[in-house]
């Protein structure tokens, strides 16, 4: 059994890949909305969060996160929320092989997702997925790449795991540059999303994705990641896409806080769907506060969601700064 631990947009999308590529698996998916459970179960549909896509039919939703203990673990909840969970059946999976899809770096501790796992599960092997991965062009089998990257999975196995005409997989070594190019690219799509809110144009949104590249290099050579990693699919692809799609959820938070929203306000707006440049914002701002790193964009961002500055000042100060 492999199971999926998270039915959001992409966790589900994801166990649908994994079902009919592995039409002999069952694939256990675990929802925290009993609605979500219900619906999967009795009408193979996701009705909160994927409702158009019919599912296969050996995907089982559970509401009981201990039903989804397997030898195979994809982890598709926020990150901020990823070790709580992980926790409830830590002594259930200890040498289990885990995929996390998440995005973000933990606030306070600075931790990256690989990591976080690794604390609670010292014996298990880790591996991160990432790239331009919309769920919504994925579920419908619009051709899509990926990366995925791991020190001590088996790479080849999961990839056959996981990959289908339409969803390239490429492996991958830079754990590190992965996991930081996926953090930051959400900070900056939140700001391509205020610049098109505003009308600001295709030039300001050109120069706003190059900043988020210059800070997500910064960030990474800070890490020790590759700075290649950040010229490849889990760096400047997943940045273009997220920072300039319909579908990214970053980008909508940023139209919302243009339209001068704040963080809860949008999480009601968003319908329970997660943005995870928000909290990623505050954790990379109190890193680089931290570290002295100079991240201008991270920064006017994160004081417009946390310390209310108005956007039209953020706006003026980060031209004054890059």
């Amino acid at each position: 059994m492999i199971s999926v631990i998270g039915a959001g947009t992409w966790g589900t999308t994801l166990a649908n890949v994994l079902a009919e590529n592995n039409p002999d698996e069952q694939i256990m998916l675990w929802a925290r909305e009993k609605e979500v459970v219900d619906f999967i179960n009795n009408e193979n549909k996701n009705i909160l969060f994927l409702p158009e896509i019919r599912l296969a039919k050996n995907i089982k939703a559970t509401a009981n996160i201990e039903e989804a203990v397997a030898d195979i673990i994809i982890t598709a909840i926020p990150a901020q929320f990823l070790r709580e969970n992980i926790k409830k059946i830590s002594d259930k999976i200890k040498t289990a092989t885990i995929v996390n899809v998440a995005k973000g770096l933990e606030i306070h501790t600075f931790k990256r997702m690989s990591e976080v796992l690794k604390e609670e599960l010292p014996d298990a092997k880790i591996a991160v997925l990432s790239g331009p991965n919309h769920a919504e062009e994925v579920a419908r089998k619009i051709p899509t790449a990926t990366v995925i990257a791991s020190k001590d999975a088996d790479l080849e196995h999961l990839k056959r795991l996981f990959e289908a005409d339409h969803f390239k997989v490429y492996s991958h070594d830079d754990v590190i540059g992965v996991e930081i190019c996926a953090a930051v690219k959400n900070i900056t799509a939140i700001a391509t999303g205020v610049i098109a809110a505003l009308g600001l144009g295709d030039n300001a949104n050109g120069s706003i994705i190059t900043l988020g590249l210059r800070e997500m290099v910064e960030l990474g050579r800070n890490f020790g990641a590759n700075e290649k990693t950040c010229y490849g699919l889990a760096g400047v692809g997943d940045l273009v896409a997220t920072c300039t799609s319909t579908h990214s959820r970053n980008r909508k938070a940023g139209a919302l806080v243009a339209k001068g929203m704040d963080f809860d306000a949008i999480k009601k707006e968003m319908h329970g769907m997660v943005a995870e440049g928000i909290w990623t914002c505050k954790a990379v701002h109190e890193y680089a506060e931290k570290n002295n790193l100079n991240l201008p964009l991270t920064s006017q961002i994160y004081k417009v969601l946390y310390e209310k500055k108005e956007l039209r000042h953020a706006i003026e100060d980060l031209k004054k700064l890059i």
